[in-house]
């Protein structure tokens, strides 16, 4: 099978992704093997790539949104008939029984394992993963336009939940790229009102499409203090903006895995009970609430796609802020590039 194979982390820039021939994997018990159709390529990808994110696995094929068919199955594998269309998430299997799993937050489990980072993923024609964590892809959705709903979707979906904001509420979103661009589809969808702070003209434009009531810089002062905020960018140097952008008893959630340094915080930012709490990873059952939702909107994804094979530039353009919406790799482009 074809795959982009990192074998040791680099700048995205000196083009570190092989495009390789790899052996096909096997299923084992209670997996499947899914032929991929379509993999988003997420942040997540680039901080696993420039090696952001500690060292887990060498070599390692990235990709943690791959949607495709099944194609086997491994013994007890019996959830999904052949055929059936899928997707592989970021979280890829947990042990079941430290005390997180036990206490129903398996998103913290101490022995998880994870697509792209700690197993091999969807940057790759064919991947192999645990029946149980899997999700069947609604009809709604296009293989391309499911892809980035993987990550981007289910962890927008779960920063929204912590913010708990009633509706009408006001919502700030830090960063406009793939997460940003579908939670504020849900967003609207549940009736808040949302704010989106943004450096690039074209996320500006996407967000005013999408039903943003104001939008504005990367570290702009809302027209209306905000009930809440997420905080999709990896900058910490935003922390603050967006603390003081909240009102009394307002809720800062950092939706992503790696950020920069957050710069020291007087005091009167966090008073009047004012909260900064962290999303890690994500459950099943959220998974599996978003795509309800998603499919319930319908969620619009707004893609790039790239071939297989150019991969790197795929992340390059996400690292400079090159992508309106999501990047998306197609493995039948790169299937007919060698044909």
């Amino acid at each position: 099978m074809k795959t982009c194979l990192l074998d040791a982390t680099a700048p995205i820039d000196s083009l570190p992704l092989q495009f390789v021939e790899m052996a096909k994997p096997k299923p084992r018990t209670g997996e499947v093997l899914v032929r991929v159709s379509a993999c988003g390529v997420c942040r997540t990808d680039l901080h696993v790539v420039e090696g952001e994110l500690p060292y887990r696995k060498s070599p390692i094929v990235p990709g943690h949104q791959a949607v495709g068919t099944v194609e086997e199955r491994g013994p007890g594998a019996e959830r999904y008939r052949l055929g059936a269309r899928v997707g592989v998430p970021w979280l890829y299997r947990t042990d079941g029984r430290c005390e997180y799993c036990r206490a129903g937050k398996e998103n913290l489990c101490e022995n998880a394992d994870f697509t792209g980072y700690t197993v091999n993923g969807g940057y790759s024609e064919y991947i192999v993963a645990p029946q149980d964590f899997i999700y069947p892809i609604p009809n709604q959705f296009t293989d391309e336009q499911a892809a980035p709903l993987l990550c981007a979707g289910i962890i927008g979906f779960r920063c929204l939940r912590l913010c708990d904001l009633p509706p009408g509420g006001r919502l700030g979103l830090y960063g406009f790229g793939a997460a940003a661009h579908v939670a504020i589809q849900v967003a609207r969808h549940w009736g808040l009102e949302v704010f989106a702070f943004t450096r690039d003209e074209r996320h500006q434009q996407l967000a005013r499409e999408l039903g943003a009531a104001w939008v504005g810089g990367a570290a702009g002062e809302p027209p209306a203090r905000l009930n809440a905020a997420i905080l999709f960018a990896p900058a910490g140097e935003l922390v603050p903006a967006a603390l003081k952008a909240l009102k009394k008893g307002g809720t800062l959630v950092l939706g992503g895995i790696h950020m920069s340094p957050v710069p020291t915080l007087p005091y009167e930012l966090l008073y009047h009970e004012r909260s900064i709490r962290s999303v890690a990873n994500n459950t099943r059952q959220d998974g599996h609430d978003f795509f309800e939702v998603a499919a319930e909107i319908p969620i619009r994804t707004e893609v790039q796609v790239f071939p297989l094979r150019e991969a790197n530039a795929a992340l390059h353009a996400l690292k400079h802020d090159a992508i309106r919406g999501a990047a998306v790799l197609k493995m039948a482009a790169a299937e007919s590039q060698t044909a």
